[in-house]
């Protein structure tokens, strides 16, 4: 609590209250993060809904990644077999 209240309250960076604390520069920020929702008023179930629709996104995304590899991997054979 201390921390974050260094970084939200003081306006000191991550960098700096990592410095000041010994402490990991990600693992401040992921605290202060949460902070700031929780101060938003954001409840959990809300960063959940967050989380399910980025991970919705973000396998859909992997879905089409996975299928244009698929094409260019039979465009790729094809060409090699022209050539051959």
């Amino acid at each position: 609590a201390e921390v974050v209240k260094y970084v939200l309250d003081d306006g000191h960076t991550c960098a700096q209250a990592a410095r000041a604390f010994n402490l990991v520069a990600e693992t401040i920020r992921n605290w202060v993060n949460a902070e700031k929702e929780k101060r938003k008023g954001n409840t959990t179930e809300a960063r959940e809904a967050v989380d399910r629709a980025q991970l919705a996104e973000l396998e859909r995304k992997v879905k089409e990644l996975e299928a244009e590899n698929s094409f260019l991997k039979k465009a790729a054979a094809y060409f090699a077999k022209e050539q051959g």
